[in-house]
């Protein structure tokens, strides 16, 4: 009879561990640093869209800093990176939705995305930065009234000539998928300003009439953070243990000489 009762709780015991499971909220994809290894594979969402950060070679094959950032966190972990490509927007639904353990593409660290995805301490920084053509006198905010700007739809320019054209009304937003159709719109007319990364200015030289645009002012210094699913502390540690060694070590400023042709600004850390 003991034996019985002693089933019988048991069983019940494991009913409300079961109900308590379907009734907690879901924290989402929490594959752990030893699950990605038994798997094989990290999954991580990248923007090929964002040179010098992430771009198709002549190969049509992913390049560029975060490329190598990521594959290097592969080697670290002893799989094989598999590569999905999102858009700006896209980096948090990615995450969201369970598409990939971590994403790795100018994911700059501000509160309002922490709210719904971890970062981890900063590996990588720029400036976000206003380019116009070198005939505008464009020094601040207010000098964009009357004037078209154009941003990357989700990037934290966004977000500030947003905040910018709301204090200052009379500026026009113009938002673009993707960093190539921003730079077209730049270098067509389409836009009279643009908003972006203080690499921008070195790729928009590159056309055909680059020379005549130049950086005007620096709205912020972001910094870059891993993104990884809320809660995913395991794989989030990790991230920051291997990012300190590779400081430490030099080989994150080794990869942005490769990639950027500067060293990395000194970069904070919490």
């Amino acid at each position: 009879m003991r034996n019985v009762l002693r089933g019988v709780g048991a069983l019940l015991v494991s009913l409300v561990l079961t109900l308590s499971s379907l009734l907690l909220p879901s924290t989402g994809w929490a594959a752990s640093v030893d699950e990605i290894i038994t798997r094989g594979k990290l999954v991580v969402a990248i923007d090929t869209t964002t040179p010098p950060y992430a771009f198709l070679d002549a190969n049509l094959k992913p390049a560029g800093f975060d490329i190598d950032v990521a594959n290097k966190m592969g080697e670290a972990l002893g799989v094989p990176v598999e590569f999905v490509t999102v858009t700006s927007p896209g980096r948090i639904p990615a995450l969201l939705t369970k598409q990939v353990d971590a994403v790795i593409s100018i994911f700059s660290i501000t509160p309002e995305r922490a709210i719904q995805i971890d970062f981890s301490i900063p590996y990588a920084g720029q400036s976000a930065v206003v380019i116009a053509p070198k005939s505008m006198a464009i020094k601040g905010n207010a000098d964009l009234v009357g004037k078209k700007v154009g941003l990357t739809r989700g990037t934290a320019p966004d977000g500030l000539l947003t905040a910018a054209a709301a204090a200052n009304p009379g500026i026009e937003i113009l938002r673009f998928d993707d960093q190539p159709a921003l730079m077209q719109a730049m270098i067509s007319g389409q836009i009279d300003a643009m908003g972006g990364g203080d690499y921008g200015e070195i790729y928009l030289k590159k056309a055909e009439n680059g020379d005549a645009f130049e950086q005007k002012y620096v709205l912020k210094t972001f910094y870059f953070g891993i993104g990884v699913p809320k809660g995913n502390d395991n794989l989030r540690q990790w991230i920051n243990t291997w990012l300190f060694t590779m400081k430490t070590d030099g080989t994150l400023d080794a990869l942005s000489m490769k990639c950027r042709n500067q060293p990395l600004p000194v970069l904070p850390v919490f």
